[in-house]
């Protein structure tokens, strides 16, 4: 028969889920390899394929892993909590639970149409209560807890009270709240049980705490930082503005030295490491104070560049800062005011990247000088953020560009500080090169020498220290909307309370509508009768997107474990993510919190690696291949009814439309599919070049709005999964992007089918031989063994891909059906078309569907060895013929199978050789 493949697919495809030939044990002496893909929000428009590029990649490494005798974990899950559905839940009405489940199913029956070998049975959700449960469980475990500088690891919280209660604060090193209050042991105890709840939420891993957040009034909820681009939602395109408010943190700040840390030890792209490393944004420095001028109180800024005090000719300090309102004077409020709204409207993000543009206003107040005492004007400006140092910085404009551009606008001093700094009328020289000049007690001294000395001096004044400093901020966990995870806290006293772990899990309530309240409360505030105990407030946000994916990958390792997230002993098997594949686009988000989450529970004991993923792949995004008809526009500007072909509209004024690329081939538009696609231009007029309407065509980003989605559904329909899967690979390197181009397909279809005939004959009768191979056949096959295993172990699978066809080529002409031969190269495939070669292990008498227990095939280099070569033969220096002779002959042997060849002989015709010119490995002339 011939390749059928739509039947071969369906059939092995049923056999996989019925025989769930893909469920792993957590018991094996195998050694285990645990391969995961970023999981999927399943969205409402489904897979195109673009999305599917790295599940094959992490599926065929997950079938190469398994043929080389592992035992391989290979899960497959939802991301299903997500701002669409609710999206769809306030516009509808639907519960986002109704279009969540919808969406998977959706997902579900296109991921198992390419054919991958998930394990099922560990499936996950996180909006499902049996999933968050634990992670309602593990905010708890968070709120329980705090970090101990002095063991440099999170403890529970019993640990802090004892502490306090034997020698109050004295002692104590932790990551907390800078207001933390000194205390004895005996004014510990003297505190109400009220008083002591507030205290220790200054040390809690999650804590409430006013926060200014990116509020986006459209969506109704706190936006993080990277999902604001620009002053916009990333969903929706949504104006977000800034705005304090109380919300719930997580201290990843008390992590931050050890994410740092954790880079050195994992083997991550270099690119998303560095991104990660500038988010933490370590820097070292000191903590300087600057007394007000008018009043008690001072402006702390965090600088890095002490040496440059004596530079400093003004404070600039954020818009949101604690102390606007009480230095902006009377004359200056309406200024201060007015600037404080325009920079609201701005997300941090954009204030950081925008370097260039320069705004401010003065709040009519003064500091002075920590050291010299001089009087120095006090500033709020954009480009300084509440959130990173102080929320103020000194401003040197000799040795920092943002303050020489603020200074030269606003007319402010520059004043240089060393004798190496050069063209200050034109820029800042933040040089630390030369001596110190205009600096009293550190002029002529160099960088190190003058930032030792200022320091001292700033410890010895009471006005300043050394400290280290971060970028990173505590990560707000909370949005006002409705589906997400209920956080498990009740308010008593407007004090936050923990709910028992028994009521876990705290499940979504109903609410008549998915919008807030009237009062502006989250949706959850519409929960009728919803109380703890029906007595006390439950908190109304819920977790933010990033919660249930920060340890989803522990509760593959025993998904169905319902008094457990996952057992110890799961935990001691799988231990960690060998490879992870996925997008850069979570360095800053998911992959992030994810390392956090993991050190925690490290620190408490649940589980044994530092980190979670030894090894990450960022696969490349597949771009769309747009097509474009071209309209013609008319003298006053209006399109007509007429359209012209890409060829030809240099001689016409045009307009580009979008054109749906699955009604274009080969960049030929098919006219009567277009006119159905576009109704309105039904009885439109086309130019044709040759009889042919050729489209234009662009590479872009692959979305509905361009028409250029490519549905993997209808390419597996027409091709076969084997097809597309090996296509996408084919395309090019797994981290690179590459535009998607369907009208190559055909060539890897071509493929298979040339695959299929080797089994074959011309009738399609199945007609293996056991006879026994040739040298040549065994080295097109060992060249294939090795080739594949040292693509797949560099991740470089579109080279196999294209030694696959060489591989079949070359069998094909030796008109190969051997056994020994196919069986193997069967085996080396596998993980590439799980199909076809499921159907051929049997077809070859093997049991079905054993073929992922089969070992993959040794590589024997003697096979590649040669011994023979195929030597010109020229006559007088005219190539006649080639002919196979052993490399390891004499000159007196291969004279005599020259001169005893027929061929040879009639070239001569009958004349006597003069002689032989012979080259080892190279040519045989004969001289007559």
């Amino acid at each position: 028969m011939d390749y059928q493949f739509r039947d071969i697919e369906k059939r092995w495809q049923k056999f996989w889920a019925d025989n769930k030939t893909f469920k792993v044990d957590n018991n094996s002496s195998k050694p285990k390899y645990y391969v995961l893909d970023m999981f999927p929000y399943p969205s409402g428009a489904g897979l195109h394929v673009g999305h599917p590029l790295g599940y094959i990649a992490s599926d065929i490494f997950s079938r190469y892993k398994r043929l080389k005798g592992f035992n391989v974990l290979h899960p497959m899950g939802y991301d299903s909590f997500g701002l669409p559905a609710e999206q769809y839940a306030i516009q509808t009405g639907q519960h986002p639970a109704i279009t969540t489940e919808a969406n998977i199913n959706r997902y579900r029956e296109q991921l198992d149409n390419l054919g991958f070998s998930f394990d099922w049975s560990r499936e996950v959700r996180t909006s499902e209560p049996g999933y968050y449960k634990w992670t309602q469980w593990i905010f708890m475990l968070l709120f329980n807890s705090w970090y101990n500088l002095e063991n440099d690891k999170a403890e529970g919280i019993e640990t802090l009270i004892s502490k306090l209660e034997q020698s109050g604060s004295k002692g104590i090193k932790a990551v907390c709240d800078d207001d933390v209050s000194t205390l004895t042991a005996n004014e510990w105890k003297g505190k109400s049980e009220e008083d002591k709840q507030i205290e220790l939420l200054k040390y809690r891993l999650t804590y409430l705490r006013e926060s200014t957040v990116n509020w986006c009034p459209a969506l109704g909820t706190v936006l993080a930082n990277d999902e604001v681009k620009e002053g916009f939602s990333e969903r929706g395109g949504y104006p977000v503005e800034q705005k304090k408010m109380m919300q719930w943190s997580m201290r990843i700040t008390a992590y931050a030295d050890r994410l740092l840390l954790g880079l050195d030890s994992i083997d991550w792209p270099e690119p998303l490491k560095e991104m990660q490393r500038n988010w933490i944004g370590k820097s070292v420095g000191a903590l300087v104070s600057f007394p007000l001028e008018s009043r008690d109180g001072t402006v702390d800024v965090f600088t890095t560049r002490v040496d440059t005090i004596f530079g400093a000719t003004f404070l600039v300090i954020a818009p949101e800062h604690e102390l606007v309102a009480s230095l902006t004077t009377s004359d200056r409020t309406e200024e201060i005011a007015n600037y404080v709204d325009q920079t609201k409207k701005k997300s941090e993000l954009d204030r950081m990247a925008d370097t260039k543009s320069v705004s401010g206003a003065f709040t009519g107040s003064y500091a002075l000088h920590s050291v010299s005492g001089e009087r120095i004007p006090i500033w709020i400006a954009d480009y300084v953020l509440a959130g990173y140092g102080t929320g103020a910085v000194m401003a040197v404009p000799s040795g920092d560009q943002r303050d020489w551009l603020f200074a030269t606008k606003f007319g402010l001093p520059i004043v240089a500080i060393s004798d190496a700094q050069v063209d200050l009328d034109m820029q800042a020289d933040p040089t630390k090169e030369g001596k110190y000049i205009n600096s009293e007690l550190i002029n002529g001294l160099d960088y190190k020498a003058a930032t030792s000395i200022l320091i001292n001096k700033l410890e010895e004044m009471g006005v300043g220290n050394a400290k280290i400093n971060y970028r990173l901020r505590d990560a707000i966990f909370g949005r006002q909307r409705y589906w997400g995870e209920p956080v498990p806290v009740y308010f008593k006293d407007k004090l936050p309370h923990l709910i028992d772990v028994s009521e876990l899990p705290l499940v979504l309530p109903e609410v008549d509508k998915y919008l807030p309240t009237e009062s502006g409360e989250p949706p959850l505030g519409r929960a009728a009768n919803w109380k703890y105990h029906n007595n006390f407030e439950y908190e109304l946000s819920t977790m933010p997107g990033w919660a249930g994916s920060s340890w989803y990958w522990l509760r593959y390792m025993d998904a169905r474990n319902e008094g457990e997230f996952a057992s110890k002993d799961a935990i001691s098997y799988w231990r960690d993510v060998d490879l992870y594949i996925g997008g850069s686009e979570h360095a800053t988000g998911h992959l992030l919190y994810s390392r956090f989450w993991n050190k925690f529970l490290k620190d408490l004991g649940f589980v044994l690696e530092e980190e979670p993923f030894k090894k990450l792949i960022n696969q490349g995004m597949i771009q769309g291949r747009s097509n474009f008809v071209y309209r013609v526009i008319d003298e006053a500007g209006k399109g007509v009814s007429t359209f012209v072909s890409a060829g030809l509209k240099s001689e016409y004024k045009t307009s580009a439309m979008h054109v749906d690329v699955n009604i274009v081939e080969n960049e030929v538009l098919d006219i009567v599919k277009f006119k159905s696609f576009r109704p309105e231009f039904e009885n439109s007029e086309f130019i044709l070049e040759n009889g042919k309407y050729i489209c234009g065509v662009e590479i872009e980003k692959m979305s509905k709005s361009k028409f250029n989605v490519v549905n993997p559904d209808e390419l597996a329909e027409r091709y076969g999964a084997d097809t597309l899967r090996m296509y996408e690979m084919f395309l090019g390197p797994l981290e690179q992007s590459k535009p998607w181009n369907t009208n190559g397909i055909e060539g890897v279809s071509k493929f298979l089918r040339k695959f299929w005939k080797l089994f074959h004959d011309d009738e399609f009768n199945f007609i293996v031989s056991d006879e026994v191979p040739s040298k040549a056949e065994y080295k097109a096959l060992h060249k294939i063994i090795r080739k594949v295993e040292e693509d797949i172990e560099r991740f470089s699978f579109n080279t196999s891909v294209s030694s696959f066809m060489i591989c079949v080529n070359e069998l094909t002409d030796l008109k190969c059906n051997k056994r020994k031969i196919l069986h193997d190269l069967v085996i080396v495939l596998q993980p590439y078309a799980p199909h076809i070669t499921e159907e051929l292990w049997t077809l070859l008498g093997n049991e079905a569907g054993r073929i992922s227990e089969a070992n993959y095939p040794e590589f024997n280099p003697e096979y590649l060895v040669e011994n023979e070569f195929s030597y010109p033969v020229s006559i007088n220096g005219k190539t006649r013929l080639n002919l196979n002779i052993p490399l390891t002959l004499t000159l007196s042997e291969i004279e005599s199978i020259i001169l005893g060849n027929d061929d040879v002989q009639k070239y001569m015709e009958g004349k006597n050789h003069k002689k032989i010119i012979f080259v080892k490995g190279k040519i045989i002339n004969v001289v007559v």
